[in-house]
């Protein structure tokens, strides 16, 4: 860990010392106050689970919320190094739900099941700046394919930590990070230790450090690498190239492969895990159409597993092709295709609206699973599942309302992973203040 965290900084700072005399960000800086900007959001959310193999009574989840999110970030100070700050603060307010339907995610829930009237965040961090070398340490959103905090409810998750990004290089964009604690997305304060994985329960993380980074090799081709480490868990690596070949004005193809390999390490409080996982899809676009095919496979003992705050909500660091609303078809030996259309109706008179239909089957097989282990779930599991989903997605283009969006997802699974229905509504409106 030690040698990766050093391994960033000195990449950042040897990149950063031969750039100087070049014009940087940091030369062009305006001032702290100058190029500051402050953006207040409101977010309105319902939510509705029926989840109809899971025995209870009522068997659906529902909660609605609305919350307002304030966030600043300032400028950097003049001079060879700059300094700033970021900070935010939330409320949110129960629209609906109660005892026996909570659990959603939206709302902290009490020992007895009853969801929070209201619940509120604050956090912050701080930053400087050589060059086009930033660095932060607080309360971060990194969005890594390594490590990525939830973003899927009313506000964000956070995690406590060090973050470097660096553009010194043309065309290299480089991202290292150091975090030892998490705030869930429904939650008020960080924990320590409260990093765990989707799929291996709650177990504690007590640190996690990455480095990464993109290249763009051409003008339609880049790729992406990262290594992250999980303390005493596992050693996870990541690569990604993704292709846009342009075959006329109104038509395009393109080609995205993710791959991701995971190893044990340390005491192994995961188990054993040797698994890679990888994902492919190739869409093709024609005017305002888009058709995307894409296949998916898991190889190995374990799950593709990722992290996340509690031990059941998820984080965002899957970006295999057939991760979706519900589920992620990684499941140990689990092999799935995926066909997806998108529509842009700006071509039919609507501009700000896209609609989007996908459907996705897999094939599970769980034979070389652990029965003692964490991932004893899926110990010979066998069996098939599929997801089916909608989604609509309007966005105001001018006007007073610019900027406001609605979205509706609309999913149905099937299979191994549940019995699932689930609507989601989504009301978003920045604004900007400064």
């Amino acid at each position: 860990m030690k040698a990766m965290k050093c391994s960033a900084l000195a990449l950042a700072v040897t990149a950063a010392s031969t750039q100087l005399a070049l014009a940087s960000a940091q030369a062009e800086s305006e001032g702290f106050i100058e190029d500051s900007s402050l953006v207040l959001v409101n977010k309105n959310y319902y939510f509705h689970r029926d989840n109809r193999a899971s025995g209870a009574s009522p068997s659906h989840r529902t909660e609605w919320t609305h919350g307002i999110l304030t966030a600043y970030e300032s400028g950097f100070t003049r001079g060879t190094v700059g300094f700033g700050i970021d900070a935010h603060a939330a409320f949110a307010v129960k629209l609906d739900g109660g005892r026996g339907t909570s659990g959603t995610g939206l709302l902290p829930v009490d020992s007895d099941g009853r969801p929070a009237d209201n619940f509120g965040l604050a956090g912050g961090a701080i930053k400087a700046r050589l060059s086009d070398t930033v660095l932060k340490y607080g309360d971060l959103t990194p969005t890594s394919p390594v490590f990525s905090p939830g973003t899927g409810r009313t506000f964000a998750s956070t995690a406590t930590g060090f973050q470097l990004t660096s553009a010194e290089i043309a065309n290299l964009m480089v991202d290292a990070g150091y975090f030892h604690s998490i705030r869930d997305r429904n939650a008020s304060t960080n924990r320590d230790g409260q990093i765990t994985l989707v799929y291996g329960g709650p177990i504690d993380v007590a640190s996690v450090g990455y480095l990464g980074g993109s290249y763009q090799l051409a003008d339609n081709l880049s790729a992406t690498l990262y290594a992250a480490d999980y303390e005493d868990i596992w050693t996870q690596y990541y690569g990604n190239l993704t292709l846009a070949l342009p075959l006329s004005d109104e038509r395009a193809l393109s080609l995205d492969f993710n791959v991701y390999d995971t190893r044990d390490k340390g005491r192994s409080l995961a188990g054993d895990i040797n698994t890679t996982a990888w994902s492919l899809a190739a869409g093709y676009s024609f005017g305002a159409h888009s058709l995307t095919l894409a296949h998916q496979q898991v190889n190995g003992n374990a799950p593709m597993d990722y992290i996340a705050m509690d031990g059941t909500n998820a984080g965002d660091s899957i970006y295999l092709a057939n991760s979706s609303q519900w589920t992620d078809f990684n499941s140990p030996g689990e092999k799935s295709v995926q066909i997806r259309y998108d529509i842009n109706m700006a071509a039919y008179g609507v501009p700000g609206l896209t609609l989007m239909a996908r459907y996705i089957k897999g094939d599970i097989d769980g034979g070389s699973v652990d029965p003692a282990g964490v991932y004893s779930y899926y110990a010979n599991a066998s069996g098939k599942e599929w997801e089916r989903g909608l989604e609509a997605r309007y966005v105001f283009q001018e006007g007073g309302l610019k900027d406001l969006s609605f979205r509706v997802r609309y999913a149905t699974a099937r299979g191994f992973s549940g019995d699932i229905n689930e609507l989601r509504v989504i009301t978003e409106y920045p604004l900007n203040i400064l």
